[in-house]
């Protein structure tokens, strides 16, 4: 008994998921502003990895500097 309901449940939530509006990419997409935030994104990631390129630099000196006084 546990499972049939369990089974109706289900498919009673995938109508309801398919009755939605549209999703907020393609809303994005008609309106010309997914560019705008895929440049975001990209900008967000660049700068992730220019911090992690000099930490991983700064990193390096500490690491010569502690083998140098060793």
């Amino acid at each position: 008994m546990n499972k049939i309901i369990t089974l109706c449940f289900l498919l009673l939530t995938s109508l309801v998921l398919k009755a939605q509006e549209p999703e907020m990419a393609d809303v994005f997409r008609k309106e010309g502003k997914i560019y705008v935030v895929i440049i975001v994104a990209g900008i967000v990631l660049a700068g992730i990895f220019a911090y992690l390129f000099f930490l991983d630099r700064k990193i390096d000196k500490i690491e010569k500097s502690n083998q140098k006084q060793k």
